[in-house]
């Protein structure tokens, strides 16, 4: 069975910017991996403010989701409580609502490996006591 993946906002953008430090090691990984990658849409949010400056940046994110590249099964609205829980809990880190999205989603898709480059998810865990596995450069 193919392990899901899961997105995070770090190497959507070093993906798409080819300036950035992790370009190549995000390239490489995800030429490695069959789509589609799941992602929220505060993943996509943040992702296209980070992209702003960079040409092609902003439409190459949406381009993406309309290719079925990337796609969004998760519902804020119906895992609001779940996702404020996380925040709570996580607010001396501080969680970020992208990660908590993500921390929910990694419950969600049980079997499922986290391709970011946020250290803080070694400290996030899913179920409040299970490690999340993850994909990220060693640095």
């Amino acid at each position: 069975m193919r392990r899901q993946v899961l997105l995070d906002t770090g190497p959507l953008v070093a993906f798409l910017k080819p300036q950035d430090q992790f370009y190549r090691w995000a390239t490489t990984e995800l030429a490695t991996i069959q789509p589609p990658l799941l992602t929220c849409e505060a993943v996509i949010a943040e992702a296209r403010f980070l992209l702003r400056n960079t040409h092609a940046g902003e439409e190459t994110v949406l381009s993406l989701l309309a290719d079925a590249y990337i796609q969004l099964p998760f519902r804020l609205e119906t895992e609001i409580i779940a996702v404020r829980q996380l925040m709570t809990s996580y607010r001396s880190v501080p969680m970020s609502l992208a990660d908590a999205c993500l921390v929910r989603m990694s419950e969600q898709h049980n079997s499922s490996l986290l391709l970011t480059l946020d250290s803080d998810f070694q400290i996030y865990r899913k179920h409040q006591k299970q490690i999340i596995p993850v994909l990220m450069p060693s640095v």
